[in-house]
């Protein structure tokens, strides 16, 4: 990856987390935090990894992308707006009740969306599924991803998903784990310990890639490894560790932020930061 290539994700890295808060803060609900510390991953894949077309939301050579952790919408649909699948002045009309952009996404009234999610552990199965139909099909071509929080790994059904994913042997379907380390209730070591995912992945047959999901070159370095794997009848997973609220000081690690907006006093304070955050790296 180029450096221009770098600076360009950065900022629109940047731009995402930028959306987050001005939706979130629009809705005075949503949950900025695991939003948040996605913003790279989302920012990397709709701005180098998907073959997807804006203007042709449904072009079905595209590959799909299900965002298993559903409440995590904001730092979604900010970076489809950024991408031009829709106006980003539309963000802050999140939640609202005449608004397209709902709390979890939905398929039938967001563009770029391909799968509608907010159950946790259920996106992942619909991935394994679009993967699934892709070989079946013959469609060699169409690459799936699906973006897991950690507590989301509770969920009985992520694991049969997973055996699902190994025995059919789903190489073109790309696992991405978001560890952030907190989920609603406190840190998922207390709530419930899934440690040591990455063993346990490779015991269902996944072949991993383990990164900082807030380094880009790690980032990309990760996504070839899933490209040379392809072939190998394996699927593939990126197991990404990340800050909770990265890039807003007062909400980096808080547990306290994963489902509250910003009150206009700490939006403010956000939103000054990561203008500071976008200056710097435009300059």
């Amino acid at each position: 990856m180029t450096g221009e290539e770098k600076k360009r994700l950065a900022v629109a890295a940047c731009r995402v987390r930028m959306g987050v808060i001005e939706s979130t803060h629009g809705a005075k609900a949503g949950h900025p935090g695991g939003s948040l510390s996605s913003a790279e991953l989302f920012a990397y894949l709709y701005n180098k990894e998907l073959r997807i077309d804006p203007e042709n939301p449904k072009w079905d050579g595209r590959d799909r992308f299900v965002l298993s952790k559903g409440h995590t919408a904001p730092g979604l649909y900010a970076a489809l707006a950024n991408r031009g699948f829709f106006p980003v002045e539309d963000l802050p009309t999140l939640r609202h009740t005449d608004s397209y952009l709902q709390g979890h996404p939905n398929m039938n009234t967001v563009p770029g969306v391909d799968m509608s999610t907010g159950s946790l552990g259920q996106g992942v199965s619909a991935a394994c599924g679009m993967a699934k139909g892709a070989k079946l099909t013959g469609r060699n071509e169409i690459r799936v991803y699906t973006l897991l929080g950690d507590g989301e790994l509770a969920e009985g059904e992520v694991w049969e998903a997973f055996l699902f994913a190994a025995h059919y042997k789903l190489d073109n379907l790309c696992v991405i784990v978001d560890l952030n380390g907190l989920q609603i209730d406190g840190a998922t070591k207390d709530v419930m310990n899934t440690a040591p995912v990455n063993d346990k992945m490779r015991a269902f047959g996944f072949e991993l890639a383990e990164i900082n999901g807030q380094d880009l070159d790690a980032m990309d370095a990760a996504f070839e490894a899933f490209h040379a794997n392809r072939g190998s009848g394996k699927p593939f997973a990126i197991l990404m560790t990340t800050v909770k609220g990265k890039g807003v000081s007062f909400m980096e690690n808080n547990v306290g932020w994963h489902g509250k907006a910003p009150n206009d006093e700490e939006y403010a304070v956000a939103m000054r930061e990561l203008r500071a955050q976008l200056s710097e790296l435009e300059g």
